[in-house]
């Protein structure tokens, strides 16, 4: 853990969503059981499957059938995933533990928050539907807002231009190796969220964030304490 690097005063906090703000694993894990039921293929252990769930749709189609983008039954087996998911999108999921703890406390700081994930916006919009944050996020970045995905910085500072705030201004927060890359090649401040969805093995010190939390909880008062 460092110290923060600049002394530009924090102003917000910028989120991954699958993984780091909402648990959405276990509308993952119903949905490829349900899949390979259909298969009848036994049910994969739901550690494996959450390890996955990050990395998006094409990942768990390769994990739950060995089925690689291009293998033929792959577009099918994809799309048949994305209607399952539509169809629980929400139904298990909550925010982890201590963010909206954070979320209240970022507010009364009088500091924004917002998300920038890799998931389709179609998705992503409907499950904030859902689920309702408040308050409510100042911007939610996806990929079909941009021309380069994460780890690529163009949707970080699509997000800080919708908030009015300059990347140095702007602290993110993910779980996965391309959040981190995205956020330091923006020049932002990061934490790896080790709480998230990683796979097994992977050593989160290597992504060289700025600060690493194990859980949610962890996040106010790193935030209190260093920013």
């Amino acid at each position: 853990m460092t110290e923060r690097l600049a002394e530009t005063p924090l102003r917000a906090v910028l989120f991954d969503l699958d993984g780091t703000l909402l648990d959405t694993a276990p509308d993952f894990i119903e949905v490829l059981h349900q899949m390979r039921e259909e298969a009848a293929l036994e049910r994969l252990a739901e550690d494996v499957i959450r390890g996955q769930v990050s990395n998006g749709a094409r990942a768990l189609v390769t994990l739950a059938f060995g089925l690689d983008e291009g293998d033929r039954g792959f577009p099918e087996s994809r799309q048949r995933l994305l209607d399952l998911y539509m169809t629980l999108l929400g139904r298990h999921t909550t925010l982890f533990p201590g963010l909206q703890d954070l979320i209240d406390g970022l507010h009364a700081r009088g500091l924004c928050w917002g998300i920038v994930t890799n998931k389709p916006s179609y998705l992503t919009d409907e499950l904030l539907r859902r689920i309702d944050i408040q308050p409510a996020p100042a911007t939610v970045i996806c990929p079909d807002h941009v021309t380069n995905t994460k780890p690529h910085p163009e949707p970080m500072y699509l997000a800080c231009k919708e908030m009015g705030c300059s990347p140095a201004e702007v602290l993110y927060v993910g779980d996965h190796l391309r959040d981190i890359q995205a956020g330091l090649a923006a020049g932002m401040q990061t934490i790896a969220a080790a709480y998230g969805y990683l796979a097994e093995g992977e050593d989160i010190i290597d992504w060289r964030a700025h600060h690493v939390v194990h859980h949610g909880d962890q996040l106010l008062p790193l935030i209190t304490r260093y920013f």
